[in-house]
């Protein structure tokens, strides 16, 4: 039993790996809009979910109750009209620093699961984790909450809560095989094209790298990392998750850095001292065993 438990956590913690891509796939895009280019990798990656089940004979997986699809739609789709409200209603830093509250609240709700109790240093390395995550998106730069965009930081704060919820009830369906996320997916799909229709203007990708990087979010951070993601908080060890989940704002900037869209910086080193510290410290437990 450990074993596993222990296995699925690393299988979840490959979600925050494939997360790392996210910005630096999202900039090779183009100037795609947010909801299209959502829409877009949703797609593929919910068609790429429904080949690999029909091809494996589950399409059983997909027939579902009425609140597996609320909570895996919800989820999927909540967090992103959510956090793409926040960016367009406040200042995208402040608003991406509110957003990743999720992996905090994901830590503190796990302990309304059964079998799971909080304990001091699992809520610690989450609030180092955060600090770590406020460093490297600000930069060290001072941040001032204006009232002018509280609308915005509240939906930033709903995208939070959204993502929090979503990951930490999805233990309560651990029954639902993982195969239904490509419904989920494929849902996510069709309800961002319908907010790209009614909020954007469509631009599709300049050439064929701005298409690569588009199949490439399909295929990793908006694809893999969910179907790996609902796996973990099922069967891992979700506090571990929730608190390494701070380092894929981390490793996505080391990313930005490599592929020349950003430049090494003093609170890069810092942030990675505060996010592996806080992981470890919440991982105490699990080390101990090991």
């Amino acid at each position: 039993m450990a074993d596993s438990r222990r296995s699925a956590t690393l299988i979840g913690f490959t979600a925050v790996l494939m997360w790392s891509l996210l910005a630096m796939l999202t900039a090779a895009s183009g100037r795609v809009p947010p909801f299209q280019l959502t829409a877009m990798a949703f797609a593929i990656s919910g068609l790429l979910g429904l080949v690999w089940i029909v091809a494996t004979g589950r399409m059983g997986e997909l027939v579902l109750p009425a609140r597996a699809w609320l909570l895996g739609v919800g989820g999927l789709f909540g967090f992103h009209f959510f956090y793409f409200t926040a960016l367009r209603a406040a200042p995208p830093v402040e608003a991406s620093l509110v957003a990743y509250l999720w992996p905090l609240l994901i830590v503190v709700f796990s302990a309304l699961l059964p079998g799971e109790r909080l304990r001091w240093y699992h809520l610690a390395g989450a609030l180092l984790g955060l600090v770590g995550t406020f460093v490297v998106v600000s930069g060290g730069r001072e941040l001032s909450i204006d009232p002018r965009f509280l609308a915005g930081y509240a939906a930033a704060l709903a995208a939070a809560l959204t993502w929090s919820a979503y990951s930490v009830l999805s233990r309560r369906f651990a029954t639902v095989r993982t195969g239904a996320v490509a419904g989920f997916c494929l849902a996510t799909a069709a309800l961002s094209a319908i907010a790209h229709l009614a909020l954007e203007e469509t631009a599709w990708p300049a050439g064929s790298g701005e298409w690569l990087a588009v199949v490439g979010l399909g295929l990793m951070p908006v694809g893999a990392a969910f179907y790996v993601w609902d796996h973990g908080v099922k069967h891992g060890d979700i506090q571990i998750l929730g608190t390494s989940a701070y380092a894929a704002p981390l490793l996505s900037t080391l990313v930005l850095i490599l592929a020349g869209y950003a430049v090494p910086d003093w609170s890069i080193a810092a942030a990675a001292v505060l996010i592996t510290g806080g992981a470890m410290l919440a991982s105490k437990d699990a080390l101990r065993r090991r």
